[in-house]
């Protein structure tokens, strides 16, 4: 038996998309496209995912964003929806993810993928800055 006890840090993954229209196969299509391109690139095993949070604007409502984590066989993954805040100017349709991952790994050499028009997120081409 192993005895040995590894300390992690507990790093966020961030990334966004966005769909077409409130549809509940584009949302589940759009979040795992999301989901498969953060954990990816960044070399995560699902075991040591903490819990996974995703909200969709308020104009999303025809299917949680968690139901395609489920449907990729994320069983023992805790997940949760919610609602962005509505910003007047936010960007619409979009759907946003935030990873808890256990690693070893530095925040600053985390990636955050934002895909389609969540690419107008971020403030340059860096892959580390959004808002």
């Amino acid at each position: 038996m192993n005895n040995e006890i590894r300390k992690y840090n507990v790093r966020g993954i961030r990334g966004a998309t966005t769909v077409d229209s409130d549809n509940a196969d584009l949302i589940k299509g759009a979040t795992e496209d999301l989901l498969k391109q953060m954990i990816t690139i960044n070399n995560v095993s699902t075991d040591d995912i903490a819990a996974v949070f995703f909200t969709t604007t308020s104009d999303l409502s025809d299917e949680f964003p968690a139901v395609a984590a489920r449907e990729m066989g994320w069983d023992s993954v805790p997940l949760i929806c919610g609602h962005e805040m509505s910003v007047p100017q936010g960007l619409k349709k979009c759907i946003r993810i935030l990873i808890l991952w256990n690693t070893e790994v530095k925040q600053k050499m985390i990636r955050h993928p934002y895909l389609r028009n969540a690419k107008n997120l971020r403030k340059n081409d860096n892959e580390f800055e959004a808002s």
